[in-house]
């Protein structure tokens, strides 16, 4: 037997996303281009590793916009959750892409400091000028969305930690245009680099934590347990299973095994107030739950299959 509150978040907010990231993806092609472009120009890899960087972005954007619109569609008989699960792994991929590139530029990075190139920085200081104008703007696009969204944060993280890469770009293009300081191109990889593994590794910590169905870490099984075996009819919930599907669904499966055998209607209101109860308390908005009355199973709270 199962009810859930429904979380409708409206249409409109979903086709806003959309767009957003839509703007975004556009915005950092350009920049991309132009990036590279330049890069190849000035001879700067600080500059070639942020365009790099900036086509990570433009692919995890494409995966998170794809994502995003595989949510809206309808779920079906081979597909009976639909699509719910698309973002999380859209956030996944992105962070371990993330985390590929930045590896692949601190190798570089460490190259060239050995071997500092010299460098055009006029060419530098404009395209990263360019690039922090661009991403500052997507940044402002989706950075509401980022809070309440897996799949978004991914796309604003990728996009921030671009713009203060671009930030970073531009004082080692000025403090190579009046300092000829051109060893500074490589430690300005470096620490870019750096700064994508710690950013990438949380959000990867995150999205796998929810693919492997674990249970979220504000929801306290034993406390839950315990309020719910404080019921007067029920002797004891045991077999449970909490997790999350995505960003707006948690789940909680469990049997309670009842000390008298009640009625239908009787386990009926129980059951509404255990959703009431999970739902106020710990945001559990999808509850599944197995009536029993002496079965003889196993009783452990968490029961190993």
């Amino acid at each position: 037997m199962e009810h859930h509150h429904a979380h409708n978040h409206a249409h409109v907010h979903s086709d806003l996303k959309g767009r957003n990231l839509l703007i975004s993806i556009f915005l950092n092609i350009i920049i991309t281009a132009a990036q590279v472009v330049g890069g190849l120009i000035s001879g700067s890899l600080a500059l070639l590793s942020d365009a790099l960087h900036n086509f990570s972005d433009v692919i995890s954007l494409i995966i998170s916009y794809v994502a995003n619109n595989l949510t809206k569609k309808k779920a079906s008989f081979q597909k009976t959750f639909g699509y719910k699960r698309a973002e999380i792994l859209a956030a996944f991929i992105n962070a371990a892409t993330l985390i590929v590139v930045a590896i692949l530029l601190i190798i570089e990075a460490v190259k060239r400091f050995q071997d500092p190139q010299k460098i055009d920085s006029g060419l530098v200081i404009w395209l990263s000028l360019v690039a922090i104008l661009g991403n500052g703007f997507s940044v402002l696009l989706l950075k509401k969305d980022a809070n309440t969204n897996m799949n978004m944060k991914s796309a604003y993280l990728h996009l921030l930690t671009d713009m203060m890469a671009s930030v970073a770009v531009l004082i080692g293009g000025l403090l190579m245009k009046y300092y000829q300081l051109f060893w500074v191109d490589s430690v300005l990889t470096f620490a870019i680099a750096i700064y994508l593994v710690w950013m990438g590794f949380d959000l990867l910590k995150d999205s796998t934590k929810v693919l492997m169905l674990f249970t979220p870490d504000t929801i306290p099984i034993k406390q839950i347990v315990d309020e719910i075996n404080a019921f007067e009819t029920v002797k004891s919930i045991h077999h449970v299973h909490i997790w999350q599907l995505n960003e707006d669904e948690i789940h909680l499966e469990a049997h309670i095994d009842f000390n008298q055998d009640i009625t239908l209607s009787q386990f009926d209101t129980i059951l509404h107030q255990i959703e009431d109860l999970v739902f106020d308390k710990y945001d559990i908005n999808h509850v599944n739950i197995q009536p029993e009355f002496g079965k003889n199973d196993a009783k452990d709270i968490i029961v190993q299959d």
